[in-house]
């Protein structure tokens, strides 16, 4: 039986997340590490470059957020890791970051609303791995903050009105230490 590729690594990350999760009960290094893997692998083993590479970027973190819940897991420390874990993985096949901070914002946060996760949560701890994998991707810390955090405002306009308000109120402000400015994603 043949399946699309990006449903096999969705499948595969969700199940190395809970094989991993129930093992160690460790949530963001498993996440960063089975992210940037996965993504590294797929994307040397394609060539995956601009929409290939925006698709599997969801493939993964999607399938990151379904393991983490099916297993009764954090899915903040699931967004955080799994922010990291793209920043690693572009950072090593030198894909542009910048996009993919927000991209990975944006499907965490609709992710989370799928297994019926907290949004505003998951977008504050997006935030935080952005500011925690800007400087190894060579980004400046308040640009990947702005970027996850339009991103998962993003996210939450395709959700509910209900779920931009609580992704705003999550995004505002200082997280880490960086003043998080949102550039307006409905314009």
């Amino acid at each position: 039986m043949s399946t699309p590729v990006h449903k096999g690594i969705m499948e595969s990350v969700k199940d190395t997340l809970v094989g991993s999760i129930k093992g160690t009960g460790e949530i963001v290094t498993t996440v960063v590490d089975t992210v940037s893997g996965t993504l590294v692998s797929t994307i040397k083993g394609t060539g995956a470059v601009g929409t290939a590479l925006t698709s599997t970027v969801s493939d993964v973190l999607r399938g990151a957020i379904v393991g983490t819940a099916q297993v009764g897991g954090d899915l903040g420390a699931t967004a955080k890791g799994g922010v990291i874990g793209v920043l690693k993985g572009t950072k090593e096949v030198g894909a542009e970051a910048a996009g993919t901070v927000g991209t990975s914002a944006r499907v965490l946060v609709k992710s989370a609303a799928e297994v019926g996760g907290d949004v505003g949560l998951v977008a504050r701890n997006a935030v935080e791995g952005a500011i925690a994998g800007a400087k190894s991707a060579g980004l400046g810390a308040e640009e990947a903050a702005s970027a996850a955090a339009t991103g998962a405002l993003k996210g939450a306009g395709e959700i509910s009105h209900e779920a931009v308000e609580q992704v705003q109120r999550a995004v505002s402000g200082v997280i880490a230490g960086v003043k998080v400015v949102v550039k307006e994603p409905f314009k």
